[in-house]
């Protein structure tokens, strides 16, 4: 954000607003998801965050057969072949005409462009519950720091409303986008994906030097964190990874806890819905009691404040 520029009227992308939150850091929240990732995780739990873009969910299910979509599109987009509405993605150019009138809801738009002073005005109104439990606003994604000007912009916003706050992030961004949040952030909700280097190239797409030394930068500055590990069978679900995390968790300072959040396949859905290729890996679910078994295992290993997220 330009220095002296008024928050409220910075810009973003926005994909979700989830009010009554209560699994994005502490008391009742709202998390606001922003659009944009650097990573491209293998399990993606939010596909739909991954593109800084506005993009067009299709679920066919869904199409009551109006033929609004097929009137609307410049581009001839929509075809019908043997009584089957299809989507021919190659000649959409996401002007999102066929979106704009979808009773069905067969067609949505995902993400939103919006002002910094539009989301607040949506995040203050549950203020008397946050007061009561302790709760606040948390900014996930996508990566959230991908928009730094913006999310900068709604945590100002959020001082200055007196919310608390809390930033989830994956940790691959410029370390001087950190410096710049600086008193603005009461808490990180720190992701820690794989403890291997080469693990973690291979599964998120990126290199975790610069994550791990942004980890250590904001614990070297103070700032309060919590590490979030999502654990994936098939992927990192192995016993030195879960030494990895207990290693890294020793070595902070100011790490309040690690919470391990077992994976979910509901990503693989929302890919089919935004036309993005079938993932290359189809991981299982992981069962909540096999996840307390691995907090116990952390507890085994020398971990005394895991619990699962």
């Amino acid at each position: 954000m330009t220095p002296g520029a008024d928050w409220r009227t910075v810009r973003g992308v926005v994909f979700d607003i989830q009010r009554m939150s209560i699994h994005d850091g502490p008391g009742i929240r709202t998390t606001v998801f922003l659009k944009g990732c650097p990573l491209q995780c293998r399990w993606c739990h939010n596909p739909e965050g991954r593109d800084g873009r506005p993009q067009l969910a299709f679920t066919p299910s869904l199409c009551i057969g109006c033929g609004y979509c097929f009137a609307q599109c410049p581009e001839d987009a929509h075809i019908n072949i043997d009584g089957e509405h299809r989507l021919l993605r190659d000649r959409c150019r996401a002007c999102f005409a066929c979106a704009n009138e979808c009773y069905a809801k067969a067609l949505e738009v995902i993400g939103n462009e919006c002002s910094a002073v539009e989301v607040m005005d949506e995040v203050v109104r549950d203020k008397p519950f946050y007061d009561e439990s302790g709760g606040g606003m948390t900014l996930s994604g996508g990566e959230p720091l991908a928009q730094p000007a913006f999310a900068t912009a709604l945590l100002e916003g959020a001082r200055a409303a007196g919310l608390h706050t809390c930033v989830e992030t994956c940790g691959f961004v410029p370390p001087e986008v950190l410096d710049r949040l600086d008193g603005l952030v009461d808490l990180f909700l720190f992701d820690l994906k794989e403890t291997d280097p080469e693990r973690h190239r291979t599964l998120t797409g990126v290199d975790s030097a610069l994550i791990l030394s942004n980890l250590r930068m904001i614990d070297a500055a103070g700032a309060p964190l919590l590490l979030r590990c999502p654990i994936v069978p098939g992927a990192n679900l192995r016993d030195d990874h879960l030494q990895g995390i207990v290693d890294v968790a020793g070595a902070l300072r100011h790490c309040r806890g690690v919470h391990l959040m077992a994976h979910h396949r509901l990503g693989e859905s929302k890919r089919a819905r935004l036309g993005l290729p079938e993932p290359k890996d189809s991981f299982r679910d992981m069962p909540r009691d096999e996840a307390l078994a691995l907090v116990q295992r952390l507890g085994e290993l020398g971990l005394e404040n895991a619990e699962l997220g």
